[in-house]
């Protein structure tokens, strides 16, 4: 079979919050595979059922064919985890991290290094330092490293660029395509939206559902609205002026911008150029542009809190 996960009718509560609610999807071997959503969409939740230290209430999941209940055991030797905070000891060096988690898989450094070699090679020469004394760039190398020393068939990595530096952010996703490569499945969630264009495909979250999966470029794609980024030197009255206008649909603002979309059909620029210089708005700028993935994830979010 070509099916590293599959997922049906998964869900999972903490008392009357509804962490998932009926999830199903399925992930291709060697598939780099991302869950776009903020805290709260339900990511770590289905990050922990599937690497078998959560339970589900309902619902059914494999890993590898393992059914993540009953092949729990299986399924741990079978998958790498880096959670979303740091959790390596960090009272160990670099190198007696990594010796500890190669150990519990009864295995060594040696016998895996070809598999962490490009990651490892950048923190080796600090291979003596205490894990809590390390950039936040260097801890994520080191628990990539150590996830990935037992040659684990799927990895999952669970919001591993949130609180690092851009630089590291491009670095780490560079290692995930050389590591796609090498044919290991892997699973990814983040809250960054830039980081869905790097994916195969990705699902994208909202409080415990899946508003949709795809290609990045088919999401985009099935964005049907006609979309324009509209500034002005004064951006705070300009936001506020916007959503009181009439005819206005959607109004976001992303960075420099605002990302606007008009009830009707044939947007007509002269008119709410006029009317935001009634406003008193100086500098106006008003273009259309195409779609970003943020913009499909804000408009699937307002249709699906119509619907509930």
């Amino acid at each position: 079979m070509n099916t590293s996960v599959e997922v049906d009718k998964l869900s999972k509560n903490y008392g009357k919050v509804k962490a998932l609610q009926d999830i199903s999807f399925s992930v291709n071997k060697g598939e780099l595979f991302g869950f776009i959503g903020p805290d709260g969409a339900g990511k770590t939740t289905l990050f922990r059922i599937l690497t078998t230290l959560l339970i589900p209430d309902q619902g059914f999941a494999s890993v590898e064919q393992l059914d993540v209940v009953k092949d729990f055991k299986k399924i741990r030797h079978k998958v790498g985890y880096m959670p979303g905070k740091f959790s390596l000891y960090q009272d160990l060096t670099v190198e007696e991290n990594l010796k500890f988690f190669a150990s519990i898989f009864r295995t060594t450094i040696a016998e895996n290094y070809h598999l962490i070699k490009d990651i490892y090679q950048q923190i080796e020469p600090f291979k003596n330092r205490l894990a809590g004394k390390l950039s936040g760039g260097m801890k994520q190398k080191l628990a990539l490293s150590c996830a990935l020393i037992h040659k684990p068939d799927v990895l999952f990595l669970d919001e591993p660029t949130t609180g690092v530096d851009a630089v590291s952010r491009k670095e780490f996703w560079e290692m995930l395509r050389k590591l796609k490569e090498s044919g290991i499945t892997i699973l990814v969630s983040t809250p960054y939206m830039d980081e869905a264009s790097l994916c195969d495909r990705v699902a994208l979250m909202q409080k415990g559902s899946i508003m949709s999966i795809d290609t990045p470029s088919n999401i985009i794609e099935q964005f049907d609205l006609k979309i324009f980024a509209i500034k002005s030197e004064d951006m705070y009255h300009l936001i506020r002026d916007l959503r009181e206008y009439p005819d206005a649909r959607s109004v976001f603002l992303f960075g420099q911008y605002i990302h606007y979309t008009d009830k009707s059909v044939e947007f007509v620029e002269t008119k709410i150029q006029k009317y935001l210089l009634e406003k008193g708005h100086k500098n106006i700028e008003i273009m259309s542009i195409k779609a970003n993935i943020e913009d499909c994830f804000m408009e699937l979010m307002s249709k699906n809190e119509n619907i509930n």
